[in-house]
């Protein structure tokens, strides 16, 4: 299968959307951060507090600003007004689970848009958390699912 991003002449290009559908997209994209004791002794309630703020909390705006800045970041992403971005970050034993979910409407899927909100949530948690530890692990980042494009996915 051909390359998005290369156009006949091997040379880069942005995708051109002009003729796709208007549909509903969304896409659902997870980072987990594995943290070391000295981390998770400042568990405390369901969130981090650090001289810096709380790191949770923090790390949901910081993904949102990520998110809506994709363009921005990735040369070939198309700017989107983004109509929705969430997050859930759960703490499960050692591991921070983040999960970032884009939506919106229009001829270009958002799963970039995810990725990057659970990539720069995941960043944040670390830089906040740093001080504590250097030992903090952003073990992956991936996307579970996408809808309303040429084709939906749902990971394995």
């Amino acid at each position: 299968m051909p390359l998005s991003h290369i156009d006949e002449n091997a040379n880069p290009t942005m995708v051109d959307v002009g003729d796709k559908l208007i549909t509903r997209r969304t896409a659902t994209a997870r980072s987990l951060v594995l943290l070391p004791p000295a981390v998770l002794e400042a568990l405390q309630d369901g969130e981090i507090k650090t001289k810096k703020g709380p790191v949770f909390h923090t790390a949901i705006i910081a993904g949102t600003m990520g998110a809506k800045k994709t363009s921005e970041l990735i040369p070939f992403c198309h700017p989107l007004g983004l109509d929705s971005c969430k997050f859930k970050i759960e703490v499960m034993g050692n591991q921070v689970q983040i999960d970032c979910t884009c939506a919106l409407e229009a001829k270009t899927g958002v799963e970039m848009e995810a990725l990057t909100g659970a990539s720069i949530a995941a960043l944040t948690i670390y830089d906040m958390c740093k001080a504590l530890s250097h030992d903090i692990v952003i073990q992956e980042t991936r996307l579970l699912t996408k809808t309303g494009g040429k084709s939906d996915f749902q990971s394995k």
